[in-house]
């Protein structure tokens, strides 16, 4: 075993870990990137509804179109399947064949700690074989799969049954579902059956915690198994070292970074962004004072799980924002939690009106609203 290195007693402030977040995730200026590569830097993005991802984009990239990610999930060449914290995610097709296999045995526990009650009897290797023969046949609802398999287990829980299958069987969603615009049942076949490829027979946990921190770092231990859902991560990270830089946060924690990540300086521009619900900035560490407050967290974050769409100023969650379409007219409405500058504020307006158009391009008329300060 490699031996340890001294940790630095350097400290990164959160403004500093704010900037490395933001230029890691390409919220520093628009990048012109393609939509593959776009999705290997960020590792993904969560993706428990379709359009997320393509706004999640359109603030990212230069010159992003809705059919640029459209026609790679169409064309097999990124998926949405259960990875991370058994969260929908959409990666490329690379990356599914990679990750799925590094994430396995947590999938397999997450489910049965949600399942097993009623899953009494069933042997999940055997129900893993029915329900890959049933996706890998043709796709499936998760609710198909259950009603199928509860005719070979009528003591079970059809539900647990269909649901199980989704972890642990690598099961990709089918278009429609993903596609702008589109509709359609979340179906979903075996992921070797839809990419034509087998999963990796080498999966790595180093790869993988290295490739959270080029897109996340600098960050704790804590930080990755709170990303990825696996446990006893210090151990990678200590083997990994020798190959690492540390730092010390505000509060005193250890911090993992490669050693050429970039880390701008905590003056750095950082311009206004509106990042769609969901989204990997505010979902990726378990200390999240890099980017937002406890205090305002709470009130991003609702008790069913879902994460509203936010407002970025300096770097910072300063608001949330939502979008409707009413008679053809599509408005954005922007709810600071704090008075703005009057160039901050111009400079939403102006980012928002350009969202709108990018999402509604049909729409007869458009309209940026502020709301009070929350």
């Amino acid at each position: 075993m490699p031996a340890k290195t001294a940790a630095s007693s350097e400290v990164l402030a959160n403004r500093v870990l704010n900037r490395a977040l933001l230029e890691r995730q390409m919220l520093l200026g628009r990048v012109p990137v393609s939509v593959e590569d776009a999705l290997e830097r960020l590792v993904g993005m969560q993706a428990q509804a379709p359009d997320p991802p393509y706004l999640g984009l359109w603030t990212r990239l230069k010159g992003f179109r809705l059919e640029d990610l459209s026609t790679l999930i169409r064309g097999r060449k990124a998926v949405r399947i259960a990875l991370m914290r058994s969260t929908l995610f959409l990666v490329t097709a690379r990356d599914c064949l990679a990750l799925r296999p590094v994430l396995d045995a947590a999938l397999r526990d997450w489910a049965l700690g949600v399942h097993a009650r009623g899953l009494a009897g069933v042997d999940l290797d055997a129900l893993a074989k029915a329900g890959r023969a049933l996706a890998k046949e043709q796709p499936r609802t998760f609710h198909e799969l259950g009603q199928l398999l509860g005719k070979r287990w009528p003591g079970a829980d059809p539900s647990a049954l269909g649901n199980m299958v989704r972890n642990l069987v690598p099961l990709v969603q089918v278009p429609p579902r993903g596609i702008w615009g589109e509709g359609g049942p979340a179906a979903h076949t075996t992921a070797e059956a839809w990419l034509g490829q087998p999963l990796s027979p080498e999966p790595s946990v180093d790869t993988m915690v290295l490739r959270y921190l080029a897109a996340f770092g600098p960050a704790t231990a804590r930080d990755v198994q709170h990303w990825c859902g696996l446990k006893r991560l210090g151990q990678v990270l200590d083997r990994l070292r020798p190959r690492l830089r540390t730092f010390r946060s505000e509060a005193g924690a250890e911090l993992f970074d490669l050693p050429d990540a970039p880390r701008p300086d905590a003056d750095v521009p950082a311009p206004v962004r509106l990042l769609p619900e969901f989204d990997n900035v505010l979902l990726s560490h378990a200390d999240r004072a890099r980017v937002i407050s406890e205090e305002r967290r709470k009130r991003v974050f609702t008790v069913n799980g879902i994460i509203r769409p936010t407002v970025l100023v300096d770097g910072m969650v300063r608001g949330m924002w939502k979008m409707d379409r009413s008679r053809g007219a599509a408005t954005l409405l922007i709810s600071p939690f704090e008075p703005l500058a009057a160039a901050d504020r111009a400079a939403l307006e102006k980012e928002a009106m350009a969202l709108l158009r990018f999402a509604h391009a049909d729409a007869s008329d458009y309209d940026v609203r502020f709301g009070p300060p929350a």
